[in-house]
């Protein structure tokens, strides 16, 4: 659905870094992200199903890639990742099928607890606009409905980059001065 060498391109992680992939499904985006942070960085890959867990793990173990740790988790009950460890945080296509509403606040709270200072969020959505593919266009997030709840948790708009049916909506942790 949309050019993975454009999103890393946009995450530009590099080797040393931590990533965090929340909702990561089959694991397509940590396995990559394992590739360029080696073994001085960390990847953390999250799902509350443990057959998909599972299968990553597995997937991983066959690559050689030990700093993939799979971990069975539901993304809005507090992560299982220390503070201020995560360089970027990242979540692709999941987010429309939570309701903001009741969950965002502790999202975007504990994704804002594992962030380094400096750290980014990336987030990718189907457009709000019909077409083929994808969840129902009422379920849809635009970029609008993610900026205000995100912002109120201390992050703020870095960019937005368009992905054909897709977009990349990206964010960084605002570094608070008391």
């Amino acid at each position: 659905m949309h050019d993975p060498e454009l999103v890393f391109a946009e995450l530009a992680l590099k080797e040393g870094d931590c990533f965090l992939d929340m909702g990561c499904g089959p694991g397509d985006y940590a396995i990559r992200a394992s590739e360029i942070v080696g073994d001085s960085g960390a990847v953390y890959a999250l799902d509350r199903w443990p057959d998909v867990i599972e299968d990553l793990a597995a997937k991983a173990k066959s690559r050689g890639l030990r700093k993939l740790k799979a971990i069975v988790s539901d993304i809005s009950d507090p992560l299982p990742i220390k503070d201020e460890c995560v360089d970027v945080c990242f979540i692709s296509t999941v987010l429309h099928s939570l309701s903001l509403v009741d969950v965002g606040g502790i999202i975007f709270s504990e994704i804002r607890r594992v962030l380094r200072h400096g750290g980014r969020l990336a987030i990718i959505e189907c457009k709000k606009e019909e077409q083929n593919v994808g969840p129902p266009i009422d379920m849809r997030l635009s970029p609008e409905q993610l900026e205000d709840p995100i912002a109120r948790c201390g992050f703020e708009k870095e960019g937005l980059v368009d992905l054909g049916y897709n977009y990349l909506i990206k964010f960084t942790k605002k570094i608070e001065i008391y």
